[in-house]
């Protein structure tokens, strides 16, 4: 490939001006080798696979990172399934296998490890149910242990009794983690067609069709779009659409070179690059900003939903014609918490979470990092991610839920995490309640559009 050095130079002011990075390299490892009826027996072998494969993660993605001078924020691992891995295990809990991949993360120098998952989407085995009770006190006794919930496909509908559950779930990892928050539950997302190579947390896991060991690239870049966007001329939505191409274009192919790097001085296989904009805390490198440079006086008024939607649809044409293998989630985040300009959205009262919940019928993920005030009931939780579950199942898309019941906190009031997980004004929900409507269980049917054979 041909660079030119003014593509060099563009690249510089990018990473230096405008926030680019990688934002994750992951790697990916099958544990189903590991599986066995001792507890004990089970947490050796995942403790030594995990530090097998990764033992020399972190240090070549820092040799990589100073080779081509492009900063790459985390190194994480994300692993089968652990209700899969461990349902021949005769224990009713999974809490030591959370200290086992914790412990493997820590050793290993990575920032968070993904897995602690199950596939409940038509129905739960007695595996997925312990992993499901075991999460409160695994997240909150680890670090750096993510967890994700498939509830929902578009080809079995949604299981509303998982649903119900999780809402259970989330409020007693949130009291579980109330000195710090509700942090936990930072840690927890409940997936509608959750993709199998997803290098982001907290939903990363290793998926049953994977190879035995695969790298994983998330590439972020919201800084860069907003201010290509902002040096344009007075241009009309084509214009910006073009613009956007051309940037998502560029910051793609970074990926792929990084990623293939990795794996290539790792010897394992190179998987995908997941286009989707990730936003920080940092000023400016905000997919809120994005959308504001685009002529919307703030995020969140009449017209954000067709703005995020041109955006969305111009990452990945561009990302798409850069790479042949693009995956994971792949679409614009707006996470609360994660976004500078979607907080003060929130706080001028512009942004809503009626509106969230119709941005994400045109991007991923879904209602992301969203604190709630902590006496909100677990049923209204339940009802928050079963319209959740139900964009994602009718469009045909992944959409998520990662809510904060914040213990003690009221609408007005903030919760504080820091670094990548930034900052969330507690936002109001319905008063009405959705207590008959989660009560009922059972399984939404999948939707006609999943007959498509």
């Amino acid at each position: 490939m041909l660079v030119h050095p003014e593509e060099i130079l563009e690249t510089i002011q990018m990473i230096k001006a405008e926030n680019l990075d990688i934002r994750t390299v992951t790697m990916g490892i099958n544990l189903l080798g590991c599986s066995h009826n001792n507890i004990d027996v089970l947490n050796e072998r995942i403790y030594e696979k995990i530090t097998g494969y990764a033992k020399d993660l972190v240090k070549t993605t820092e040799e990589i990172q100073n080779l081509y001078g492009i900063p790459i924020i985390n190194k994480r691992i994300a692993v089968t399934p652990i209700a899969i891995v461990a349902e021949s295990c005769d224990t009713d809990d999974y809490v030591s296998i959370a200290k086992t991949l914790d412990r493997a993360a820590e050793d290993l120098g990575i920032d968070f490890i993904g897995g602690f998952s199950a596939l409940v989407h038509k129905g739960a085995t007695p595996g997925d149910i312990k992993l499901i009770n075991s999460l409160p006190q695994a997240l909150a006794t680890t670090n750096k242990v993510c967890s994700s919930i498939n509830v929902a496909t578009t080809k079995a509908g949604i299981n509303m009794d998982a649903v119900a559950m999780m809402g259970k779930i989330i409020k007693k990892t949130a009291d579980a983690t109330k000195d710090d928050d509700g942090i936990g539950c930072a840690k927890l997302v409940v997936f509608a067609n959750a993709p199998e190579d997803n290098p982001f947390m907290a939903g990363a896991f290793h998926g049953v069709g994977e190879p035995d060991c695969v790298i994983n690239v998330g590439v972020s870049g919201p800084g860069v779009v907003n201010s290509t966007i902002r040096e344009l001329k007075d241009p009309d939505l084509g214009e910006i659409s073009e613009a956007i191409k051309k940037t998502a274009f560029k910051i793609t192919r970074m990926g792929e070179m990084v990623g293939r790097e990795v794996s290539r001085r790792l010897n394992v296989e190179f998987g995908v690059v997941d286009l989707s904009l990730a936003p920080t805390p940092e000023i400016g490198d905000s997919v809120a900003a994005i959308l504001e440079a685009m002529g919307l006086q703030n995020c969140g008024t009449h017209g954000t939903t067709a703005a995020l939607a041109l955006l969305n649809d111009a990452v990945k044409k561009g990302g798409s014609m850069a790479s042949s293998y693009v995956g994971g989630l792949s679409g614009a985040f707006i996470p609360v918490s994660e976004d500078a300009g979607m907080i003060h959205a929130v706080e001028i009262g512009a942004l809503s979470l009626e509106k969230l919940e119709a941005m994400t019928s045109v991007c991923s993920v879904g209602l992301d990092m969203i604190a709630i005030p902590g006496d909100t009931s677990a049923s209204t939780v339940s009802a928050i991610i079963a319209d959740e579950m139900a964009i994602g199942m009718i469009n045909k898309k992944t959409t998520a839920v990662r809510l904060i019941p914040a213990p003690g906190k009221k609408v007005g009031d903030n919760v504080e995490y820091g670094g990548l997980l930034g900052r969330a004004p507690v936002m109001s929900v319905s008063e009405f309640s959705s207590d008959e409507f989660i009560g009922r269980g059972g399984r939404i049917p999948a939707p006609i559009q999943a007959l498509t054979n």
